[in-house]
């Protein structure tokens, strides 16, 4: 065999494996072996190679494996060249022009959240972009928290950090039980908020897209800086669900193929 089909043959198996995660929303060693055939050690290989290169998370406590950071930032990528579709984007535009705050429409599969629309103005910039993705941050962001509140309370155990919890900002919120206590209310109420949690200075609040099934398919949000949100609470929350439906409805009818 020839080094260039040897290369090639490793690709393939390493597309495998990406393959059974992004499937799966996250699949253990074994459960990659079993799907795709490969060695169990040729398996723990190429998995080594992809966690070094950041393009697989290894996820504590589950020794389950997800879609990394490097494969966000391919994403994001993808979704600039092939373009979210026209009245999507609008509706994001109008929620920036409506609220006057930054805002974004973020994908979410499995546990991971990509933001593949952002507009902003001078007076409210977009959030700093940040060496970690949403998903490690889950915790501390709106985006992250609508994402929590639809898993069930196993799944979200083993995707959360140990007490306590990284601290991104000064209203990070660290441990389990407040967090669980704020993500009832998200469930009940279908609007995540975090308050300098993620960045200092900062308030975000977010809303679940949907598909026709009810299963969870993106989230919009808006940030802006403290002084500008605050006292706003109903007119945000109005305007997210109003948009968060307008998206939801559009995904639902099928027209973005």
């Amino acid at each position: 065999m020839t080094s260039s089909s040897s290369a090639l043959g490793s690709v393939r198996r390493t597309l495998q494996i990406l393959e059974v995660v992004a499937e799966h929303g996250g699949a253990t060693a074994k459960e990659v072996a079993d799907a795709t055939g490969l060695p169990l050690p040729t398996v723990y290989r190429l998995i080594r190679d992809l966690l070094d290169g950041d393009y697989l998370v290894h996820i504590r406590g589950e020794k389950r494996f997800e879609l990394g950071y490097k494969l966000h930032e391919l994403g994001v990528s993808l979704h600039q060249q092939i373009g979210v579709p026209r009245e999507v984007r609008a509706q994001i535009h109008g929620l920036h022009k409506r609220l006057d705050c930054a805002a974004y429409l973020a994908v979410h599969r499995g546990s991971q959240i990509v933001v593949v629309v952002t507009v902003d103005s001078p007076t409210c910039p977009r959030l700093s972009p940040l060496e970690f993705g949403y998903h490690e941050a889950a915790h501390a962001t709106a985006l992250g928290k609508i994402l929590l509140a639809n898993m069930d309370d196993e799944h979200r155990k083993h995707h959360l950090d140990p007490e306590p919890m990284p601290r991104f900002g000064p209203g990070t919120i660290t441990t389990h039980a407040a967090l669980d206590e704020q993500l009832a209310q998200v469930a009940d109420r279908g609007i995540a908020w975090e308050y300098g949690e993620f960045q200092a200075g900062a308030t975000c609040a977010a809303a679940a897209v949907r598909a026709g099934s009810g299963a969870l398919i993106g989230s919009v949000a808006v940030s802006g800086p403290d002084a500008a949100m605050a006292g706003r609470t109903g007119q945000i929350e109005q305007a997210l669900r109003a948009t968060a439906s307008q998206v939801s409805r559009y995904f639902r009818s099928g027209r973005t193929g």
